[in-house]
């Protein structure tokens, strides 16, 4: 497989995860992290380590809001070896405890590249910004 079909691969995951996390079927996110992925919180506040406490995150969004709208945009994927450091910019409208909230930032992921497989490793939220929708 050459270069720009794998960098064509990581990208196509990394949507499979966004596509299955807006779907709410967060248990099959689970074959697409890896069991030790570390998420860095918005401002560099905290790292959740683990799938576990990873997906706890997604579990809770999807239980307690609903997305009325999702656009994600400006997709830059590099590959080095075998690992792919994929960003995007997004904008959400959800809703949450009867509030509507506009959130935008830029998502920044990393993926390794396991057996053709591309698996999450890595992720930070930045420039995240919310305000009342």
């Amino acid at each position: 497989m050459d270069t720009n079909d794998r960098r064509d691969a990581a990208l196509q995951a990394l949507v499979r995860i966004n596509r299955i996390w807006l779907d709410r079927d967060v248990e099959a996110l689970t074959a697409l992290v890896d069991a030790n992925i570390i998420m860095v919180l918005p401002g560099f506040a905290a790292r959740i380590r683990g799938c576990d406490e990873f997906l706890a995150g997604f579990r809770d969004f999807c239980a307690n809001a609903q997305v009325h709208d999702f656009h994600d945009h400006s997709y830059e994927t590099d590959l080095i070896g075998d690992t792919a450091v994929i960003t995007f910019q997004y904008d959400m409208i959800y809703e949450r405890s009867g509030e509507r909230y506009r959130a935008t930032g830029r998502d920044l992921w990393v993926l390794a590249d396991r057996k053709s497989n591309w698996i999450a490793v890595w992720r930070a939220l930045l420039d995240l910004q919310e305000r009342p929708a």
